[in-house]
């Protein structure tokens, strides 16, 4: 079985020695960066399974490097797991909202990084495996709510007739909730259905892509017609 190759991005030396020494006895293979400059060379020389990359980096820091990656076609699905000192609840909300996958703060459990790199390897395997003939098919089918279109096959979306941009995660969480109307959804059960395993609590990972998706979507964001808000529990789509 290929060893999956992991992108390192981080100016502190003992960090670096830190995540390869534990990421190597899980068999991974892993690229070290000091910079958000020589990590971006090393994306474009190697090919990457996914990245775990600091926010502040001296010259370009960890946004601006996020940022040119889901600009990239070519890395705009690539796993990309967010290191930060950074405590503020912004900060974390501000990394999401750019495109990371998850984000994780320093001081942070080895353990507990190995899950998360594990869970989103995991979904990129099966997000890349061919669909079966009936799956496929079934794909196939466009979801449509008046002005709301919803293209699975194309990984579309287009509301009065406009295309609407969509990170990844976002088009995930939109077309699981349309695909079941009227459906309560509950936060936790999002974070695992969409994330693939559990945040530990940190379910406003939803309410920013929630939010993202309203912002985008509907004519009215703190009216939405159709991502609605069950207090205490969840969303579901109407």
């Amino acid at each position: 079985m290929e060893k999956k190759v992991i992108l390192a991005v981080d100016d502190e030396e003992h960090i670096l020695d830190l995540l390869e020494y534990n990421l190597q006895k899980e068999n991974y293979v892993v690229l070290r960066a000091g910079d958000g400059e020589q990590g971006l060379k090393l994306l474009l020389e190697e090919q990457v399974d996914l990245v775990l990359l600091d926010w502040m980096l001296p010259g370009i820091d960890g946004m601006e490097v996020l940022r040119r990656i889901r600009g990239d076609r070519r890395f705009s699905h690539l796993p990309v797991i967010m290191l930060t000192a950074k405590g503020e609840e912004i900060d974390k909300v501000l990394g999401l909202e750019m495109g990371a996958d998850d984000y994780i703060s320093k001081p942070f459990g080895i353990r507990e990084l190995l899950a998360r790199v594990k869970a989103l390897l995991r979904r990129s395997a099966r997000e890349k495996e061919p669909e079966p003939a009936d799956a496929a098919e079934d794909s196939r089918s466009r979801l449509v709510f008046g002005d709301l279109v919803i293209d699975h096959e194309a990984r579309e979306v287009r509301v009065r007739e406009s295309q609407v941009s969509l990170s990844r995660k976002e088009f995930e969480l939109l077309y699981l909730l349309a695909s079941h109307p009227k459906r309560v959804f509950g936060r936790e059960q999002l974070l695992e259905l969409i994330w693939g395993y559990e945040y530990m609590g940190e379910t406003r990972t939803v309410d920013v892509h929630i939010r993202n998706l309203r912002r985008k979507i509907e004519e009215e964001p703190e009216q939405p017609a159709y991502i609605q808000t069950v207090r205490g529990v969840g969303y579901k789509f109407v």
